[in-house]
């Protein structure tokens, strides 16, 4: 293929902006400025560098191209378009419109082509950096000599905005330490941000921030140098054990009247400014949507060339399969996202005579068996892998010249490591997990929400999950999290009452293909519930609810509904409850979302309608539980923050206690139901 001329470059950037902007101006809502600034660095990418098949947009072995700042997004709609994928011109005009295929923001469960859900400024960055991971991680473990199955670059084009979030920050400092050097981000440095002039709040030398990290830095100081923003992605690429950025000084929106302003950013240009735009670049002032067919013609080689590498790389994988067949396999099958045969069988079964164990230690055990029989498990913890009871390799976990090991240290960053976990989830080949204190969720919300929003399959492990963990106090003892991570849509969160109800949902982690799981667990001791008096956890866990124990004569005059270390005290309080002649049902919640998706019969067979006397206990906020403890019924719950001191003394000074929980079922009984009032002392 020749090189383009550059009078048919400058025409197909050119394109690229006015189709952008033309995008916004229709939907009148969007951001035009990026795309009219960066579309010469997005062109020299697509165009020049990406390994893409837009007949194919989920080739393993393609490149990976992330708009971190994703509100430009009608720049990588045009691209989309432009080289080819499966979005029309139709679906351009439908921009920022309900049910479309070109949302606001890019959706990856949306748009062809769209490889991440971005918007949220810093996310797209680490994701990048997870993606990077996989795929350093899957070319240590398969790639043979003579044989390559993931050989590919991770490209983003970042913002100032990106730069400034702290969450940028950490994943950059992991990157370094990784030595990722197959991780280019170009940044788009425009000067301007939403409010107006990016020098009244960010004046730092950020390449000499970069530099500390361990990144290779490069400028180009004009945005519309094609050829100088090549050479620097070719120097980029030279640089083998360092993550590159390259500062790319772009006008936003370029071409316009209010070029170089924060006007530009978020607001559409209107109509007399759009027709000025158009006649600097030489286009027909009148005419919207135009896609010159030379344009077209040109774009359209980069896909071309991309379905012959893929066909090349087909061809070189059957000879890869004839002489590492079992390897072949589970690359498939990672992709494919399925899991090897017989990859449940070595999970623990736990027996009362185990005696008591932590549910984060049930879960060290489980995840250890799942990382013999599934290979392809990829994750770790941020820098608390031996609280978390994961498994830890020291010097030979995932680090450079060891990228083929599979325990990761994300070091205290538990933001990136969120982020990383669906960069990871979303390039493919990998299961990740990763794990931290359940108070420190709240550090990486905003990337679990996008794993939930994007239909990402990811792992993440939360212990020390209540008041319970006792002396580290009330900085560290979650009261709200649990059920602030329960409002988020698309997510599973599971908090096991055992041993064995963890291993469960251990299994529910690995067979949930589009979304996030989220399990809570333990610091302290809980007993293994002998699955032989009690209800099932395999078929329990499942349905996110069960009856774990039924009242004696099999007709409840009262419910104790609990999740987590919970279960067992609710145990406890029935054979107290029985002894004083209260027929009492136990019932084990370990997941609310299951329990929600189970059939109505299901749900009345548990918690029946007649039985409106009910009692939850959680050692967490209420928020919610009164769905299910009707307006007859009580929550023992936290309405506070906990205290400093032994783990038990605390609990049983909140109302965890036997005791407590016969106490307010008795006032529930005698129909004067009321929450547990936490103040100084509790009576």
């Amino acid at each position: 293929m020749t090189k383009p001329t550059s009078s048919l470059a400058d025409l197909s950037v050119n394109t690229i902006r006015l189709l952008s902007v033309d995008m916004v101006q229709a939907a009148n809502s969007g951001h035009p400025g990026l795309p009219m600034g960066a579309a010469p660095m997005a062109y020299v990418l697509f165009s020049r560098f990406l390994r893409f098949n837009p007949q194919d947009p989920k080739w393993p072995n393609r490149d990976r191209f992330v708009l971190s700042a994703g509100h430009g997004s009608a720049l990588l709609y045009s691209l989309l378009h432009l080289y080819g994928y499966d979005l029309s011109l139709d679906d351009l005009k439908a921009f920022r419109q309900m049910h479309s295929k070109t949302p606001g923001h890019p959706e990856s469960n949306l748009t062809p082509g769209v490889e991440v859900t971005t918007g949220p400024l810093g996310q797209g960055f680490a994701n990048g950096v997870g993606m990077a991971m996989a795929e350093a991680h899957l070319a240590a473990v398969y790639n043979k000599e003579g044989h390559t199955l993931q050989d590919h670059y991770t490209y983003a084009i970042v913002s100032d905005g990106d730069l400034m979030e702290g969450i940028a920050a950490e994943a950059a400092s992991l990157a370094g330490h990784l030595k990722l050097g197959k991780l280019i981000y170009l940044y788009d440095d425009n000067d301007i941000c939403l409010d107006g002039p990016t020098n009244l709040s960010y004046t730092e030398d950020a390449l000499a921030r970069f530099e500390a990290y361990g990144w290779h830095t490069q400028r180009v100081t004009d945005g519309n140098d094609l050829d100088g923003i090549e050479a620097a992605i070719k120097a980029a690429q030279q640089e083998t054990e360092r993550p590159s950025i390259i500062s790319v000084k772009t006008i936003i929106g370029y071409g316009s009247p209010q070029e170089g302003t924060s006007k530009v950013h978020g607001s559409p240009l209107g109509a007399d400014n759009l027709k000025k735009a158009k006649e600097f670049f030489g286009f027909d002032p009148e005419a919207t949507f135009v896609v010159p067919e030379e344009v077209r013609t040109h774009l359209a080689e980069a896909g071309q060339r991309g379905a012959a590498l893929q066909a090349e790389w087909q061809q070189q994988t059957e000879a890869y399969q004839q002489e590492f067949g079992t390897e072949w396999e589970l690359f498939q099958a990672s992709f494919a996202g399925e899991l090897p045969a017989g990859w449940d069988a070595s999970l623990p079964v736990f027996t009362a005579a185990d005696g008591a164990l932590a549910t984060r230690q049930a879960s060290g055990k489980a995840l250890n068996a799942l990382k013999q029989s599934v290979p392809f498990l990829f994750g770790g913890s941020a820098d608390l892998a031996s609280s978390n009871e994961m498994p830890t390799s020291g010097d030979i976990s995932f680090q450079p010249g060891s990228y083929e090991k599979s325990n990761i240290w994300f070091g205290v960053r538990e933001h990136a490591m969120g982020a990383a976990m669906n960069g990871m989830a979303h390039h493919g080949g990998v299961r990740t997990y990763g794990g931290t204190f359940l108070t420190f969720s709240d550090y990486m919300r905003g990337a679990i929400r996008l794993t939930a929003l994007a239909e990402s399959a990811a792992t993440f492990v939360f212990t020390h999950d209540s008041i319970g963990l006792g002396e580290d106090g009330p900085t560290h003892q979650p009261v709200e999290q649990v059920a602030a991570l329960r409002t988020i849509p698309n997510i599973v969160v599971l908090r096991p009452a055992d041993a064995n109800e963890t291993v469960e949902s251990w299994r529910i982690a690995m067979t949930t293909p589009k979304s996030p799981v989220v399990l809570i667990l333990s610091r302290q001791k809980l007993p293994v519930l002998d699955q032989g008096q009690f209800g099932s956890a395999r078929e329990g866990v499942a349905k996110g609810a069960y009856i774990l124990r039924e009242a004696k004569d099999g007709q409840p005059q009262l419910l104790l509904l609990a999740t987590g270390s919970e279960v067992s005290l609710a145990l406890q309080a029935q054979e107290a409850l029985e002894q004083q002649g209260v027929p009492t049902r136990v019932v084990s919640m370990p997941s609310w979302e299951l329990f929600e998706k189970q059939d109505k019969a299901y749900q009345q067979q548990v918690l029946p309608p007649t039985v409106r006397k009910r009692v939850g206990i959680e050692a967490g906020s209420p928020m919610g539980w009164h769905k299910y403890v009707t307006d007859e019924g009580t929550v023992i719950a936290m309405n506070r923050f906990g205290e400093s001191g032994p783990g038990e003394a605390v609990l049983e000074y909140f109302g965890f206690s036997v005791e407590n929980v016969v106490k307010q079922a008795q006032q529930v009984l005698q129909g004067q139901p009321s929450e547990i009032e936490q103040k100084e002392v509790l009576s």
